[in-house]
């Protein structure tokens, strides 16, 4: 890569090991609803097993785990910075060295919003189906070749209340997989907007019901948490199994963030502008859908 202009040594060696001194942070809320995975190539079919039969006393019964499949392909996310020569001829680099050293951040607070964006649209025709060839957010899903081959939802209207929330609540956790056995998954997370934020702290913390005079007892509270997020609908609202090894949203990773080029534009102005451009290579997709579910859009 070619390099004009007089770029000082040390921002073109922190250009270059920006993804080495920007350390990847962990306390993104993606990272609560949607599991990383590394891809190994430009096109991945993830494959994950279905349930397990019941035990039966009979050594002959033989139960086939199905296959449940979706194939994947990355997206190519640039991110591109620059400074002026005149910056640079009046010492003024400390601003683009702090950029090199929240490079991974910043791709994960891409990731980051990009997830819920993603989790509120819920539909095949915007962000690709689920494994089962549905909208993630459903009222028919059956997986393929199940034994258990009865509809089931993951998709609710209720406006977010106590009483909603017990009702989302009781419908997943009568969840079956595809043997028809309970998943039995822990419900533990609530995702709402930030306009609810008030609701959420009390369904989730408060042990008494906030919204009758008769103050009973809210089973909920210290059972589940919660957090607020920008990107979902004013009405939406969602439960999320957080603590399972598997998540409800898949972040598929082909390439981490790496500087893809450098150049110099003499013409640009301001004593000309140096350019330092990022490139990652992932996309999202939806898991399971039986680990969320949507109380309203």
């Amino acid at each position: 890569m070619a390099i004009r202009g007089n770029l000082p040594k040390h921002l073109e060696v922190a250009a270059r090991t920006a993804v080495l001194i920007s350390p990847m942070r962990d306390d993104f809320q993606y990272r609560q609803i949607a599991a990383e995975i590394d891809l190994t190539a430009s096109q991945t079919t993830l494959v994950d097993l279905g349930g397990m039969p019941v035990p039966t006393t009979n050594p002959k019964d033989v139960d086939t785990l199905i296959e449940k499949a979706l194939t994947v392909e990355p997206e190519d996310w640039y991110l591109t910075l620059h400074i002026s020569q005149n910056m640079l001829d009046d010492d003024q680099t400390g601003r683009l060295q702090a950029q090199f050293q929240n490079l991974n951040p910043a791709f994960q607070r891409h990731i980051d919003q990009r997830t819920f964006t993603i989790l509120n649209a819920g539909d095949a025709q915007t962000y690709g189906a689920c494994y089962d060839g549905n909208d993630f957010f459903d009222n028919d899903h059956v997986d393929k070749g199940a034994a258990y081959t009865t509809n089931q939802s993951n998709e609710g209207a209720l406006a977010l209340s106590l009483d909603n929330f017990n009702t989302a609540m009781v419908a997943a956790r009568q969840f079956r997989d595809d043997q028809g056995n309970y998943t039995n998954f822990n419900y533990n997370l609530l995702v709402g907007h930030v306009t609810n934020e008030v609701l959420c702290a009390n369904i989730t913390g408060n042990s008494q019901a906030m919204d009758t005079a008769n103050r009973e007892m809210n089973p909920y509270a210290g059972r589940t948490r919660y957090f607020t997020r920008p990107e979902l609908d004013s009405t939406a609202w969602y439960l999320v199994a957080a603590n399972e090894l598997t998540k409800p949203m898949i972040v598929a990773v082909r390439k981490r963030p790496q500087l893809l080029d450098m150049w110099f534009d003499a013409q640009a102005g301001d004593g000309g502008l140096h350019y330092f451009m990022f490139h990652g290579r992932y996309v999202h997709v939806y898991g399971d859908w039986r680990l969320a579910y949507q109380g309203n859009t």
